[in-house]
């Protein structure tokens, strides 16, 4: 159990590292206006999206699940664990909205500023905040 949580830890951090990053490079991305940069970032936000944020979404999903697995009747009863579950399903519809966006700068088809990303870029901060209190403090 405890490689599993080691594992799915380390899944979370990389999944944060990436859904923390790839909203700064759609800030700069709408900042950009030389084809040449634009090109450059497509690429860098496609490789972080598909080389880590998806795969480390998907093994903390994984991880998780196969966490809870060791005792569901205890996870699946705690008022925190639904919170916590809660906030991930809002960070997936958050990464749905970072796969959307990024295929917007694809199609050179965006038309937010760089100042709603940077609004953007704060959403998962909060969320992480939210959940390592609910897993740690375990409030209620």
């Amino acid at each position: 159990m405890l490689w599993v949580k080691a594992f799915h830890i380390i899944a979370v951090i990389c999944w944060f590292a990436a859904i923390f990053y790839l909203p700064r490079l759609f800030v700069y991305h709408a900042a950009s206006s030389d084809t040449i940069s634009k090109e450059r970032f497509v690429i860098m936000e496609r490789k972080l999206f598909n080389g880590i944020a998806t795969p480390s979404a998907i093994a903390t999903l994984v991880l998780g699940f196969w966490l809870i697995s060791f005792n569901p009747s205890f996870y699946m009863s705690a008022p925190w664990m639904h919170a916590k579950l809660s906030l991930v399903a809002l960070l997936l519809i958050y990464h749905g909205f970072c796969w959307h966006f990024m295929k917007q700068f694809r199609a050179d088809n965006n038309t937010k500023t760089h100042v709603f990303y940077r609004y953007f870029n704060e959403v998962p901060v909060f969320m992480l905040i939210g959940i390592v209190i609910l897993v740690v403090v375990r409030p209620f």
